[in-house]
């Protein structure tokens, strides 16, 4: 199976993709009206536009530094996965993208790197918690609010992954507990991006990480803007041994000519009758 992730409405009916992700709300803060004919797609906590428009909002490290584009590490800027007024405009947002499809993907869920949170409101949450560990105790606040939106999504809910396979950091890095998020995600999509793709073998490497460390159902997700056509059939060749499907991000028109070129290699030779 071949996908598409696009901010344009008309790609998602584009017959060469068996299913398209469209991006709702991006990690700029940007958001869109949900649509029908897609999967809509939500960043969570990347969300460059709330931090600077409440500095609150900004997860810190324990040395005070906050995660915002200002730091060298960060693309984007983030919100503190404890502030529940933002949560609830998050699960606000599920629900609308829900009404409009029943299939929901969740993007961006975590805290930003591992020493994050050290904000007030983490700080006096943790403290009154049963929790001993401050890494399991993210992991419950991440866990709980993936279980609240998939509690509003009918059909499939879907999460992304940093694509960090390793064993432990995905826990470390981001509060991700995989096996309790498994009770309440259908598929993981891992997104495998490279601006060229000229070599594989990484690629090769990671995705057999995750089919080995997942005891769910992944897709892997590619970077199709400005790439070579035969470079993308090779990664997405390679992706399709480890992935559900293969989605292709951002540039649908170079997506679509590789899907084509690959659907007809694949009739290649082909003799029918006897």
């Amino acid at each position: 199976m071949y996908g598409v992730v696009t901010r344009n409405e008309e790609e998602l009916e584009w017959g060469e993709f068996d299913r398209g992700f469209y991006e709702v709300k991006d990690v700029t803060g940007r958001a869109a009206e949900p649509l029908e004919t897609g999967v809509n797609m939500i960043s969570c906590f990347g969300d460059t536009a709330a931090g600077e428009a409440d500095p609150e909002l900004v997860p810190v490290s324990e040395d005070g530094e906050r995660a915002t584009r200002d730091q060298p590490y960060f693309d984007w800027g983030y919100v503190c996965p404890s502030r529940e007024q933002y949560r609830a405009g998050l699960l606000e947002m599920v629900e609308d993208c829900a009404a409009a499809n029943p299939d929901v993907r969740l993007d961006d869920v975590g805290f930003p790197r591992a020493g994050y949170c050290h904000c007030e409101v983490c700080n006096e949450r943790f403290a009154d918690s049963e929790f001993e560990d401050r890494s399991a105790w993210r992991a419950d606040v991440i866990t709980e609010f993936v279980a609240d939106a998939a509690d509003r999504i009918p059909g499939t809910t879907y999460l992304t992954l940093y694509p960090d396979p390793y064993p432990g950091h995905l826990h470390e890095r981001a509060g991700l507990d995989l096996d309790a998020l498994a009770a309440h995600v259908d598929e993981f999509v891992v997104p495998l991006y490279d601006m060229a793709y000229e070599t594989t073998y990484w690629l090769e490497t990671i995705a057999s990480g995750f089919a080995d460390l997942l005891d769910a159902p992944f897709s892997v997700e590619l970077y199709a803007v400005d790439v070579d056509i035969d470079n993308l059939i090779h990664a997405a060749d390679v992706a399709a041994e480890y992935g559900e499907s293969v989605l292709f991000g951002y540039d649908a028109s170079n997506a679509r000519a590789a899907v084509r070129r690959m659907r007809a290699d694949a009739q290649d030779g082909k003799q029918y009758g006897e």
